[in-house]
């Protein structure tokens, strides 16, 4: 089995804590990158080795801003048939009757939807172009148009978001009643307006104890309403998690398509170039745009450990081993041994998992397992 990521780089405006890729779109400037999608996906699917492709996966951006023709022209040229999980991620303000009806028809089964926040003042502030009333609006269309399948994504450590107000939107998402939620804490990066507004002195960030505490409720309030926590930021009901972000976490090949999109085929890694000319004249005149990073034994084994022990399954220490080498196995396990005896890891029968407690300080547990 294989996965397929489409990037669609579009979006109305810039969310101040983004710094994935994306550009306004006109008509023409859509048209164009439909094409190019279409040619990359004609030269490149050789690449997956004759794997069925199992997964779809359009993200962005904002894949809901391409008109549903250019995204049917698209689909149907790759081809959803034998696809078990088709997923387009949305904004609550594109979902309309019209246009999830046409996503049904075109084989979407699954929808992936940015809320962040249930509070109005939280989403002004991340520069959301939607409302709390839009966000539940567009579960209930979606659901009527016979998606069932939906993920809604929320952010912790908003700054001014107190804990009361953050159990407010656990507390909204879960009337919702959607299968999945995903949940994040909120992460300055370089370059965003939401870093430049914390240098200024325009906002505060939240501080480590009270993000501990907004995760504690979240994990808390999500388990007593049946969720499982199958990923440190991903809560599903019985079944129902994402098929495609759980293949990223066992090294199912994947292909990405279009600007600035990755692939992965168990050893290298290909990326495409953040910008838009850039790929679309790379596709015209090569069939490709990616450059070629030949992934090292220790950073495949680093990226492994740390992608295993994130998930409910958990880390098989010997098949660290069969993977990696013996060496890489005594290594991991005498460290996990010790984060054992601290609490931080439960071992049983060979498979190394995070506590509750572990998850806190997961990122410390992940550089004492790298390799360098």
């Amino acid at each position: 089995m294989a996965g397929l990521y489409i990037h669609i780089p579009f979006c109305k405006r810039k969310c101040i804590y983004c710094d994935f890729y994306s550009i306004a779109g006109s008509p023409d400037l859509m048209g164009g990158y439909a094409g190019a999608l279409i040619d990359e996906f004609d030269n490149r699917k050789d690449e997956l080795g004759g794997e069925r492709i199992s997964t779809v996966y359009l993200g962005g951006g904002t894949p809901s801003l391409m008109p549903a023709g250019l995204l049917s022209k698209i689909v149907s040229h790759i081809g959803l048939g034998g696809v078990e999980e088709v997923t387009i991620e949305v904004n609550p303000d594109d979902v309309t009757m019209e246009y999830v009806k046409g996503l049904v028809d075109m084989g979407f089964n699954r929808v992936s939807m940015g809320v962040q926040s249930f509070i109005d003042s939280e989403l002004r502030l991340l520069n959301r172009r939607h409302d709390a009333k839009g966000a539940r609006n567009a579960v209930d269309i979606l659901k009527r148009c016979g998606i069932h399948n939906i993920s809604i994504d929320l952010i912790y450590g908003i700054p001014g978001q107190t804990l009361q107000s953050w159990r407010e939107s656990i507390d909204a998402a879960l009337s919702l009643d959607v299968p999945h939620i995903s949940a994040y804490n909120l992460t300055y990066e370089e370059g965003t307006r939401l870093t430049m507004m914390r240098d200024k002195g325009r906002i505060k960030e939240v501080g480590d104890e009270l993000c501990v505490g907004m995760f504690d409720a979240l994990s808390g309030l999500l388990s007593d309403a049946g969720y499982e926590q199958y990923e440190i930021s991903n809560f599903s009901k019985p079944g129902m998690y994402s098929r495609h972000n759980s293949s990223y976490w066992n090294f199912t090949p994947y292909l990405g398509l279009g600007v600035s999109a990755h692939s992965f085929d168990g050893r290298k890694r290909r990326y495409n170039p953040s910008n838009l000319r850039e790929y679309v004249k790379l596709i015209k005149e090569k069939g490709y745009a990616y450059r070629v990073e030949e992934e090292t034994e220790n950073q495949l084994y680093n990226e492994w450990v740390m992608t295993r022990l994130r998930t409910k399954w958990g880390l098989d220490i010997n098949d660290l081993g069969t993977r990696f080498g013996r060496h890489y196995e005594k290594t991991a396990a005498e460290i996990l041994e010790k984060y054992s005896g601290d609490g931080d890891i439960h071992l049983e029968n060979g498979i190394a998992r995070l506590t509750k407690k572990g998850i806190m300080i997961s990122d410390m547990i992940f550089r004492d397992l790298f390799v360098v």
